[in-house]
């Protein structure tokens, strides 16, 4: 069992210091905060329940402004009478959207898996593509989602999911200063092994789920407490 962290006897490392700290010392401190994460959490995995990846797709793009415990509420009705691209392709929009409306933007959402099923059937033979331009190019799919699709459902790393825990835990871990999430994804991808991206995301968000939390981060159960230039002592 790990240790209670304790503070370390040089001065504690505040988010200026984290700024000025160097390339090595970051990933150093990445590396040990991913070791204590996935120690925390052994089975972080996608929380979106999905049977193949054309349901992860399709979950991934409901879960936009969404809980991924409602969108698991609403997938199976969805998925049973639309299991298929085909059978999405051919949906009834207006029954779509009384499926999805608890999912907010439901009449976005329900126009993009429509206009997804098709694009899977016309364009790549009702199968879910595996490179991230060809997801993209696809209905209510961006980088987010693709990474999703990739990591959960293919198992290649192209990059890291960046939701709003990712980028609240980053921040405040001290590991980027961007605020956009592509630019907090580059940031790190450059600190994380690559073959870690996805369980990287994983353990963020279920450590903002269950520590890191917005309003009242949770800092005296955390096992990153001395690893935090954030941690509130």
């Amino acid at each position: 069992m790990r240790p209670e962290p304790t503070k370390a006897a040089s001065p504690r490392l505040t988010l200026a210091g984290a700024r000025r700290e160097s390339k090595r010392r970051k990933r150093l401190r990445t590396e040990e905060i991913l070791a204590r994460l996935s120690e925390e959490y052994p089975d972080a995995d996608c929380a979106l329940h999905h049977d193949n990846p054309f349901e992860l797709l399709a979950a991934t793009i409901l879960s936009a402004q969404c809980t991924d415990k409602r969108v698991n509420i609403v997938t199976p009705t969805l998925f049973a009478r639309f299991p298929t691209p085909l059978a999405m392709a051919e949906a009834d929009l207006t029954e779509i959207e009384e499926l999805v409306r608890t999912t907010g933007f439901f009449r976005n959402k329900a126009r993009s898996l429509k206009g997804l099923g098709q694009a899977l059937v016309s364009d790549h033979g009702g199968q879910v593509p595996q490179t991230m331009m060809e997801l993209n190019a696809l209905p209510g799919v961006g980088r987010k989602t693709a990474n999703v699709v990739l990591g959960n459902a293919f198992g290649i790393d192209e990059g890291v999911v960046v939701d709003t825990h990712v980028q609240r835990l980053a921040g405040r871990l001290g590991l980027t200063r961007e605020k956009t999430p592509v630019k907090i994804e580059i940031d790190l991808m450059d600190l994380v092994p690559k073959d870690r991206w996805t369980l990287w995301s994983h353990l963020l968000i279920l450590h903002g789920r269950n520590r890191c939390k917005a309003r009242r981060p949770l800092c005296d159960q955390c096992v990153l407490l001395d690893l935090c230039p954030s941690a509130e002592t």
